[in-house]
């Protein structure tokens, strides 16, 4: 059974977004140190909206103990690991703080699943908007986290403007002259390139079908003309 049906997908969704719009605001006028009071808040809404959505597919699913067994992933990453370690006064270095802060950003693209899937359900057509959607996400968020964690230490890194340029490059495969750092960023290198070979061949296969319907629709315009 899915957990993003009607309105609880809607909820999550916003919610996944909500997120998304807190944790850029946050990395683009942050001090890169640590996280705002109000960003804190937002985080724990968040994952509180989480929480409940994943309890209330629980409790309506005809076997509780399977459905917890094969969605634990969704509920471990609803868990607001940072305002936790913070209620318990467990300070964590910069990069520590943004692997917590990113298990409930990668919840919020589980919830933008729901866009997703009504692309994928429009047949090929919309499968290639799915592909744009996903890696404009994915490329955008690697653009965040690249910007958050080399900022500081990467002086050929000036400004969000040259992280979204670098992680665009990249998921493309042309490269950028901003080589990464920090451990991070040189995970972030690899993954983004691996991302826009896995998602080609959709585009590919986008390009291929609006070729192969031209001639039918040309073949079915010559029939009627001869009828």
């Amino acid at each position: 059974m899915s957990i993003y049906k009607g309105f609880g997908g809607a909820i999550n969704l916003i919610a996944g977004l909500a997120l998304l719009v807190g944790v850029s605001i946050e990395v683009l006028t942050g001090d890169h140190l640590s996280y705002s009071e109000w960003y804190m808040w937002l985080q724990l809404a968040v994952c509180v909206i989480f929480m409940i959505d994943f309890a209330s597919a629980m409790l309506s699913s005809d076997d509780t103990d399977r459905y917890f067994v094969f969605n634990l992933l969704f509920f471990l990453l609803s868990i607001p690991y940072l305002n936790i370690l913070s209620w318990m006064d467990v300070e964590l270095d910069r990069g520590w703080s943004i692997v917590m802060a990113a298990l409930p950003l990668l919840r919020a693209f589980v919830a933008m699943g729901v866009v997703v899937r009504w692309f994928v359900a429009g047949g090929v057509g919309r499968i290639f908007w799915a592909y744009i959607f996903t890696v404009v996400c994915f490329t955008y968020l690697a653009a965040l986290m690249f910007y958050d964690y080399e900022v500081m230490v990467n002086d050929k890194l000036h400004g969000f403007g040259n992280a979204l340029w670098w992680a665009w490059m990249g998921v493309t495969t042309v490269g950028a002259a901003i080589f990464p750092v920090t451990t991070i960023g040189k995970i972030l290198a690899v993954l983004l390139p691996a991302l826009g070979m896995m998602f080609f061949p959709i585009f590919t296969i986008y390009v291929t079908n609006l070729y192969v319907k031209q001639p039918e629709q040309n073949d079915g315009s010559v029939g009627v003309d001869k009828a």
